[in-house]
């Protein structure tokens, strides 16, 4: 038995003592990193919609869509007279994106997603015309063509309009057809590189820790989110060697402490080391409210006054809800919020409370509001 075969027989045993262990928090590198250079890339291209009922651009207002037909007339042998003014209800003007997979080869299928960019009302029923779908690098990858499935109703009538879902967007499953392969090489050299999801240095050393019980030596840590390790030369074993590699189990380190909080939903989302310090919160709301009547000043008989009108300003200052909270060390965020809430705190009051709160050093958290 060779080296090689000996590692990847240790990597398959570790693999399976690890799953049969059953650990709790522990993850799978797949889950954790992804192989470096394994990618997908982003297609794009501009393509016309025929067929619609009616439904199509309004060519006025969407020349580019008259000069799109007249330029596919005219590869097609159909030559329009010079200054023709066609006018076009079926026709709508698309951006075709998609997303190549990584190995793609040619021939290969992928979806694509059809967007009108005009005023079309709906592109249900129509069926995209040849397009070419081009990448980064101005080159075509592949071509897309099909009926457009569009999942939504609509209707109107009399001023009237009902519509269900969204119809100016609809996909093509299997739409476009792969025709140039991206090269991806799988390493460099006699390395592979693990890049981890996120930055973290103690997931990092963890995860080589647990690569090096299995191949003694063969991983080594660049910095906190790419990970080297060595791996067979031959493409066959390094395939293998990287489909044992991801079931490796590894257990992450608790992350940083966190607060999102969103600002238009007033949602509240924490991770499980957020830790609340012994403060006091008090809350209330000052209000003033400013009202002016008018009145009409009239003087007497026989007194050479004058009619005049007068404005008379009522101003009232009103505090409400004034109270104090006090929060034990220790104490879960979660129900600091749901007492927040209780107290009558609307979401930006929650989020002015919770800045104080981190300013204050009771918050040891990180908060981010989005």
């Amino acid at each position: 038995m060779t080296r090689i075969e000996r590692s990847l027989l240790a990597i398959f045993c570790a693999a399976a003592l690890t799953i049969a262990a059953g650990s709790a928090r522990a993850e799978r590198i797949k889950d954790l990193a992804s192989i470096a250079g394994v990618r997908t890339n982003q297609l794009v291209g501009y393509g016309i919609v025929v067929g619609l009922d009616g439904s199509g651009d309004q060519t006025t207002q969407t020349p580019f869509t008259v000069q799109s037909m007249i330029s596919m007339l005219s590869a097609m042998g159909v030559n329009m007279p010079p200054g023709q003014s066609l006018q076009l209800k079926n026709v709508a003007a698309v951006m075709v994106t998609a997303s190549l997979p990584p190995f793609a080869r040619a021939g290969q299928p992928i979806d694509v997603t059809v967007s009108s960019i005009g005023n079309a009302k709906s592109l249900k029923g129509g069926t995209l015309i040849l397009t070419p779908m081009k990448g980064a690098d101005g080159q075509i990858y592949a071509m897309a063509q099909g009926n457009v499935a569009v999942v939504g109703a609509g209707a109107s009538g009399a001023g009237s309009k009902v519509t269900v879902n969204h119809l100016s967007v609809g996909r093509i499953a299997a739409g476009a057809t792969v025709e140039r392969e991206v090269p991806m090489p799988l390493g460099q050299g006699e390395y592979v590189n693990l890049e981890l999801n996120a930055t973290d240095f103690g997931t990092a050393q963890r995860m080589v820790e647990a690569i090096n019980a299995v191949v003694p030596g063969a991983a080594a840590a660049a910095d906190g989110r790419q990970i080297r390790v060595r791996a067979p030369s031959t493409p066959d074993e390094r395939v293998s060697f990287i489909g044992r590699l991801e079931s490796i189990d590894v257990t992450p380190v608790r992350q940083a402490a966190k607060v999102i909080v969103n600002s238009r939903t007033g949602s509240v989302v924490m991770n499980q080391s957020v830790l609340i310090e012994t403060c006091a919160v008090a809350h209330g709301s000052l209000s003033v409210s400013v009202s002016t009547e008018n009145a009409v000043s009239q003087p007497g008989a026989l007194s050479a006054g004058q009619t005049a009108r007068v404005a008379n300003a009522q101003i009232e200052i009103k505090q409400e809800g004034g109270a104090l909270m006090n929060v034990k060390g220790g104490a879960n965020l979660a129900d600091v919020v749901k007492a927040l809430n209780s107290l009558g705190a609307n979401p930006q009051d929650l989020i002015a409370i919770l800045q104080a709160m981190k300013s204050a050093g009771a918050l040891r958290a990180e908060l981010e509001i989005i």
